[in-house]
């Protein structure tokens, strides 16, 4: 089963970063892969603007987001010498687009056309592209955001007539399961990456496969995950505040 990620309490952040890039390196090596084809994105949701600092002292200049509301605070907490943009990794409501184009460096999230289409024209009026990922619901459980892996083709051409999106690759959360099962999603992600290049859909090579956290890095990676969003493993216990 995938690893089930309990940092230590008395570790200190930089050792839980370094501990998650030897994990990634000692993956890479056992993939036959070069480490420098896979990306870390520290997720710093509900983490203070000063652990974001901390981690970004490593060399990290863009850290993962689920809520926009988060994104526009730690956003007015930078100062003129932080060199870090945000990733939103979390499903976007059409009446936030604003904040996503004007915030974010990446959106890994355009689940619908609907979305995309809110998110291209906020672009446009500001003169801007954005990176952004498709993303699958690859495990078909319906608690999570994603278009349907069979739906994923129609969705990118109904979006082409978006410019200011920089589609760039795939993004999934795979089911929490035994191996098999998640490496079931993965596959599946790699079906459709190839499906889409010989397709050559939106023009672009798809290189971007986002996919894999905390407890399933080591998979990802063997089934060719680009980008590895990391939370918990790197930050700790997230915390979310004082019960409602």
């Amino acid at each position: 089963m995938s690893s089930t990620v309990d940092p230590t309490p008395t570790s200190t952040l930089a050792e839980r970063l370094a501990a998650v890039e030897e994990r990634i390196a000692r993956a890479c090596v056992a993939s036959g892969r070069s480490p420098q084809e896979v990306r870390l994105l520290p997720v710093s949701k509900t983490h203070s603007i000063e652990m974001v600092r901390e981690v970004a002292s490593h060399g990290y200049t863009l850290f993962g987001e689920n809520k926009v509301q988060e994104v526009q605070q730690k956003a007015a907490q930078r100062t003129e010498g932080d060199g870090f943009g945000f990733s939103v990794i979390g499903h976007l409501q059409t009446n936030k687009a604003k904040v996503v184009a004007e915030l974010a460096d990446e959106f890994q999230c355009v689940d619908s056309a609907k979305i995309a289409i809110a998110l291209d024209k906020r672009l446009q009026a500001l003169g801007r592209r954005l990176p952004v990922l498709v993303q699958v619901n690859t495990s078909g459980e319906p608690q999570k955001s994603g278009v349907a892996p069979d739906e994923v083709l129609g969705l990118v051409r109904e979006i082409e007539a978006c410019d200011a999106l920089d589609v760039r690759g795939l993004m999934t959360v795979a089911i929490k399961g035994e191996d098999a099962q998640v490496a079931a999603c993965f596959n599946r992600m790699l079906e459709l990456q190839r499906d889409l290049r010989d397709a050559q859909a939106l023009g672009s090579a798809w290189d971007e496969l986002s996919m894999g956290m905390s407890g399933d890095l080591e998979l990802a990676v063997a089934h060719g995950s680009t980008c590895l969003r990391v939370g918990t493993a790197i930050f700790g216990a997230r915390d979310y505040g004082p019960a409602a």
